[in-house]
């Protein structure tokens, strides 16, 4: 941007100069532009597709708000997923694993260009890659020793000791692509400037987002010009913008909201469902629940088939277990539901010296079995959800309070280890194989610390720890399976962490947006994909 003239200076001269100079600075940028070719334009109605959907973003940083810039065709990564959770070629062409598995080697694919034009390189990818590692994400979580450029078409992850999840971890946002001319001085991403099909044009954190398509992308160019992308915190709000036609495509809409969208007219609803759920996470150092019996009673309080029919209007999703059967390696196929369920929690919290009061409320040692979850309402179906337990849970005598706050107080909570309660949306397909999200929610840490941000707190089981250090290293899925199998159960049976129900994406779409699909995995909204009808 060019300063303003300073007309409060004593010497009209040098104003005059400064003015001209200012009128010179912009029309050469603007003749630069119209060069270029990439901003001549503007976004119209009739060349932009609109978005809205729940998150927020503040910065450009892959590894912190990489999901958006990924869903917004901005950002890619060396693998993708497919909708049955495989790995497929991205900006690799193919890949190879040693057989001793601490050597993994990407062929890289040729004549990609970078946003600002300068071609992919080895040099460049080896580079945001060991950025990955270098910061919070999934990637710093592997075993990495050195990840080296070979000639220029080629790039080597050496490994410590074999990590099966490694090609997830590549597939995830965080280890996007990006240029090195997108790094400050101090490592940081300040600019996006990666690979997609879209580039970022107007970053207004933390709501709005406009890209723009990318003439030079290596699949050919998107059919339409931009995309805008607008946080709606509110559901209500984001059915307006459907049905108005404020907003094209609409994420995340309410179930009570979903027979307004059924008779919009110009919209269609989609339903798909995803790998997400809603869960509670206990910390199971307190004392209130540090004894398992307490845990499984508040386990058994749920009433999940209730608030599937009654709060998502979406019979059948509700759950029991952490994983859904997608994931199969990981799903207990003979768990079943406990019969007589609010006795069976009655009896346990009588079994832990928790006696009903005359207030109906527990207590033991003159001490009410109160609790305070909190929640946010990023999603505002979990502030339902955590009404209706709350209600559930007073039924056994819990006295549950609940606060909503930013979806970064429960990380927060955890860290400072101020959480008590916290209800939760975990998408566990994040990350293409599950390992690694368990693994970060359950396993011991290295500094001692048990579970993770949005897993297990103050929870450990040396045998789980055991099977999560010799999951990463087989190669045999017989094994793998048999291993994941415990570790599921093992899981379940902890009762710190207590899925509740699953998640179903409602879209709603305009129908002048022609060839939408639904990525179960969230990665992409799929824009290079999407025509506007004529």
């Amino acid at each position: 941007m060019h300063n303003a003239p300073d007309f409060s200076a004593k010497s009209s001269r040098k104003g005059l100069v400064a003015i001209v100079a200012g009128l010179v600075g912009v029309l050469g940028t603007t003749l630069y532009l119209l060069a270029d070719g990439q901003h001549h334009d503007r976004p119209t109605k009739a060349n932009t597709v609109s978005i809205a959907a729940a998150m927020e973003f503040t910065t450009q940083q892959p590894s912190q708000h990489g999901y958006i810039y990924s869903r917004m065709g901005v950002l890619e990564t060396l693998l993708n997923v497919n909708e049955q959770g495989q790995l497929t070629p991205g900006l690799a062409t193919d890949w190879q694993v040693s057989e001793d598995g601490k050597r993994w080697q990407f062929t890289l694919r040729p004549n990609v260009f970078f946003h600002d034009g300068s071609k992919m390189t080895a040099q460049a990818v080896a580079k945001s890659l060991q950025h990955a590692v270098d910061t919070h994400g999934p990637l710093a979580e592997a075993p990495i020793v050195r990840i080296t450029a070979e000639g220029t078409d080629s790039v080597t992850v050496w490994l410590e000791q074999p990590y099966s999840p490694l090609g997830a971890l590549i597939a995830h946002y965080s280890a996007g692509i990006v240029a090195s001319g997108a790094f400050d001085k101090d490592g940081f991403v300040h600019q996006l400037i990666a690979t997609g099909p879209y580039q970022v044009f107007e970053f207004e954190p933390p709501h709005k987002l406009v890209v723009e398509r990318f003439d030079q992308y290596w699949k050919g160019p998107a059919s339409i010009r931009f995309a805008s992308y607008l946080t709606g915190h509110r559901s209500e709000s984001r059915v307006l913008q459907a049905k108005s036609g404020q907003a094209d495509i609409v994420f995340g809409l309410e179930p009570s909201s979903l027979p307004q969208i059924r008779n919009a007219k110009n919209v269609v609803l989609h339903t798909d469902p995803i790998p997400r759920a809603i869960s509670i996470k206990l910390n199971a150092g307190l004392p209130q629940l540090k004894d398992d019996r307490v845990r499984q009673a508040l386990h058994l309080a749920i009433d999940r088939k209730g608030i599937a029919e009654s709060i998502f209007r979406t019979p059948g999703v509700e759950t029991e277990q952490l994983l859904p059967a997608a994931f199969s390696d990981w799903y207990l196929t003979d768990l079943s539901s406990a019969a007589d369920a609010k006795d069976k929690a009655a009896k346990l919290l009588d079994q832990a010296g928790w006696r009903m009061g005359a207030q109906g409320m527990r207590e033991k040692d003159g001490q009410l079995l109160r609790l305070t979850m909190i929640t946010y309402a990023d999603r505002p179906e979990l502030t339902i959800v955590a009404t209706a337990i709350q209600s559930q849970w007073a039924e056994i005598g819990v006295d549950l309070g609940i606060d909503v706050v930013n979806s970064s107080g429960i990380p927060m909570g955890h860290q400072d280890q101020s959480l008590e309660v916290a209800l939760m949306a975990r998408n566990y397909g994040f990350i293409a194989d599950p390992l690694a999200t368990i693994i970060a929610d359950f396993a011991t840490k290295s500094d001692g610390s048990k579970g993770g941000d949005w897993g297990a707190m103050n929870w450990s089981s040396s045998k789980l720890d055991s099977l999560l250090g010799k999951l990463p290293l087989t190669s045999d899925r017989d094994e793998y399976r048999q291993m994941a199998q415990e570790s599921a159960q093992i899981i379940h049976q902890s009762y710190s962490v207590l899925p509740v129900v699953t998640y179903t994406q409602q879209s709603a779409v305009n129908e002048r947006i022609k060839g939408f699909s639904f990525d179960p995995f969230e990665r992409s909204y799929r824009l290079e994909q999407l025509e506007i009808a004529q």
